[in-house]
């Protein structure tokens, strides 16, 4: 298959998951939708976030050796440093971001960005060879995996900054910290169960991807609740 063919394909398979979760999620925050403009200016910074992770990590495979625990931990922290960075640099510090709630939102959605991308890489290859059904696996499981593990991972920053919203800058950043040590947490034991990918290991990163997703919208309520509980209703 011809290469721009290919990259066509792959371009499909990887934007299109990470869209249905987008959709999910701002169908969940109807009440206060959240400017299109500014949505996809964080879905763009996360897939701009690839090419600055993706020389990183090579650099990371060098010093540490592939595979090893300390590369796996590694790649999830500058996965995830480099997702809140740019977002904190390019999104979250706007006038539109003015609610606990859209912290969670725009952190989520600089994930996905991400996801979208990295998954269009992977697909590449076996398009190209013209192993569409592998293809298809490969993004099927990526939808259910690695997809939503960005999405869980990069939130749990957002609603680290969330629940803190109201405090001092100093707790904040306290906070912040906090959330993306879990972010890298539970990131790295997802690649680890992953790349040691025996039937058990493989079954275990998806009960912890799928366990972070139920945590996840049990805690997204919570906090919607609240917002919308101490805000007047028709006003965002």
């Amino acid at each position: 298959m011809p290469l721009l063919e290919s990259i066509g394909y792959a371009l499909v398979g990887g934007i299109l998951p990470p869209l249905v979760w987008l959709y999910f999620m701002n169908k969940e925050d109807s009440r206060c939708p959240e400017p299109r403009w500014l949505v996809g200016l964080a879905f763009i910074t996360g897939m701009i976030a690839v090419p600055i992770v993706l020389p990183l990590e090579s650099y990371a495979i060098q010093k540490l050796g592939e595979g090893t625990l300390g590369t796996i931990i590694a790649w999830a922290t500058i996965e995830e440093t480099v997702k809140y960075g740019l977002a904190a640099l390019v999104i979250l510090w706007r006038k539109q971001v003015n609610e606990s709630l859209d912290l969670v939102i725009y952190m989520l959605t600089v994930a996905l960005g991400f996801a979208a991308l990295e998954n269009t890489l992977f697909l590449i290859q076996p398009f190209s060879q013209g192993q569409f059904l592998a293809g298809i696996a490969t993004d099927n499981l990526r939808f259910i995996g690695s997809t939503l593990l960005h999405a869980i991972a990069s939130a749990t920053i957002g609603f680290a900054l969330a629940f803190s919203y109201t405090w001092s800058p100093r707790a904040r950043a306290i906070t912040a910290s906090i959330g993306l040590i879990l972010a890298i947490a539970l990131h790295a034991l997802f690649n680890f169960f992953i790349i040691n990918a025996s039937g058990s290991a493989t079954l275990l990163s998806f009960f912890v991807v799928w366990t972070g997703t139920v945590v996840f919208l049990a805690v997204f309520e919570v906090l919607k609740f609240i917002q919308y509980q101490n805000a007047p209703r028709n006003v965002c």
